[in-house]
């Protein structure tokens, strides 16, 4: 059964957790999640409120002999990605996620599980409703739209927190203690065009990629792997050349953060040309497959399939402009950091494209430990679709997040994670943007650290927590919060 997570150690984190998966919460639709939140927040006794940009936040004052302490701000965001295989019918605004054990793993049916970051806001449910902890001040803040732009951090009012130290519950990493990560910004190219006849007598193809690992644009972008935009553009590119083929439409990818791990175009073409196109496809799946077999080992999916013959297609120069402007378009790692390469510095992903009935439009993500790495990389993409006659605008920039390897926190969770489990713990940088540097640019005195357990392929339909990690990271809360120093 579903609810047998309930059952996990530590049962106050797993239970909350699975009472967060049956709450709709995707980005842009967080009405439910919001009002389940603050209803939660009264039946723990804390104060709760929804602040003018969405955020809920709790307030739960010191232990009795602990006001001296320094106040914790607890952070995580409510948002989750909302990802599902081709075969699922399910809805995100309306159905609950199906959580399940597959042996030392916590995973979802079909879907995005929402591990990131619903582990974090279930741990702070936890400390919330705790009676018998040990601890000072506590805020926590529960981020609306992180995914999809940080715009509960953005739009946090000034004020609001009352802390000294933030915990970000937001890493993936049981162990490793995040002191840094990149900045990003979105990047979104457009064109509006009339479009053409289609020929009448021509066939129409939908040409697939599909079946690949997708991933965090972040936290997986140095792994190479495949980007289903990227590869279909060399068979769309390939088709016009030898086939006489037009771009109908074109849909690829659907959130700005992660690898897109499926893309499709439909074609238009003489009818006596199917054939060659079929071949075009055939020696591409193979190569494909040839060229990924390491890093895509399932197997990447490319299919073609006849369609209903559009009336309306792309117009010749403006479709050979698209084409040659997503085939141009960096996509993947830009640079490491120099002094430090086992880390990524710059990158960008190309994430969504939509072409279809006179409007194009075309996401970038683009990511950076370095302000004037991040400024290059939004001037070349800029030139890559100017080129191609569509207009370029920037949104929802956010710096990145200094490291201070001298902080504070930092010192006393790596002292208590060495006291509780006899090993040391890993200080890190991510290129994964956190909200932590928006956070500060707000309140900069906040001394900050970003940890949580285990998950991997955050983004994805293969998004998985390990069950091992979480009690360990309810062990270090609950000591970190006890041993907090006074003010």
């Amino acid at each position: 059964m579903n609810n047998e997570i309930q059952n996990l150690n530590p049962q106050c984190i797993w239970k909350n957790f699975y009472a967060l998966t049956q709450v709709p919460r995707p980005s842009g639709h967080l009405e439910k999640i919001q009002q389940f939140l603050l209803d939660f927040g009264k039946q723990a006794g804390v104060e709760a409120f929804k602040d003018p940009a969405g955020n809920i936040v709790f307030r739960k004052p010191a232990t009795a002999g602990m006001e001296n302490r320094k106040g914790i701000i607890l952070q995580a965001h409510m948002d989750m990605v909302p990802q599902k295989t081709p075969e699922s019918n399910h809805n995100f605004e309306t159905d609950p996620i199906e959580p399940w054990i597959d042996g030392e793993w916590v995973k979802a049916r079909g879907t995005t599980l929402g591990a990131d970051n619903g582990l974090g806001v279930a741990a702070i449910m936890a400390i919330m409703e705790d009676k018998t902890l040990c601890h000072g001040p506590i805020d926590a803040l529960i981020t609306r739209d992180e995914e999809t732009g940080m715009f509960g951090a953005n739009e946090l009012p000034e004020g609001e927190l009352q802390g000294d130290i933030l915990l970000n519950l937001d890493s993936e990493h049981w162990g490793k203690f995040v002191i840094g990560s990149a900045g990003g910004i979105d990047v979104t190219a457009t064109l509006d065009y009339q479009e053409a006849d289609t020929d009448p007598e021509d066939a129409a193809v939908k040409v697939t990629v599909s079946g690949l690992r997708g991933g965090h644009s972040g936290l997986e972008i140095n792994e190479g792997r495949a980007n289903a935009n990227k590869l279909l553009v060399q068979v769309v590119r390939q088709a016009i050349a030898e086939t006489e083929a037009r771009l109908a439409c074109w849909q690829g990818g659907n959130m700005r953060n992660a690898i897109p791990f499926k893309a499709e175009a439909v074609l238009t073409l003489p009818r006596e040309n199917v054939a060659a196109l079929q071949e075009i496809v055939e020696a591409f799946r193979k190569i494909f497959n040839d060229e990924y077999k390491l890093i895509e080992p399932q197997g990447i999916s490319l299919t073609t399939e006849e369609v209903a013959t559009p009336a309306k297609e792309v117009p010749q120069e403006i479709q050979d402009n698209l084409i040659n402007a997503i085939h141009a378009c960096h996509d993947g790692v830009v640079r490491m950091i120099p002094s430090y390469p086992s880390v990524v510095e710059t990158s960008s992903n190309l994430a969504i494209i939509n072409i279809a009935e006179g409007k194009a439009a075309i996401k970038i993500l683009a990511r950076s430990s370095r302000e004037d790495m991040k400024d290059y990389v939004v001037d070349t993409l800029e030139s890559c679709f100017s080129m191609a006659g569509m207009k370029v605008e920037t949104a929802g920039s956010y710096g990145g997040w200094d490291p201070n390897p001298d902080s504070e926190i930092l010192h006393l969770l790596l002292k208590e994670y060495k006291e509780l489990f006899g090993a040391d713990g890993i200080i890190q940088v991510d290129h994964a943007g956190l909200e932590c540097s928006v956070i500060l640019g707000k309140y900069p005195w906040l001394d900050v650290v970003s940890l949580g357990p285990t998950m991997k392929s955050p983004h994805t339909t293969t998004e998985r927590a390990l069950i091992e990690t979480v009690a360990p990271f309810w062990q270090l809360l609950q000591k970190t919060l006890a041993d907090v120093p006074v003010k």
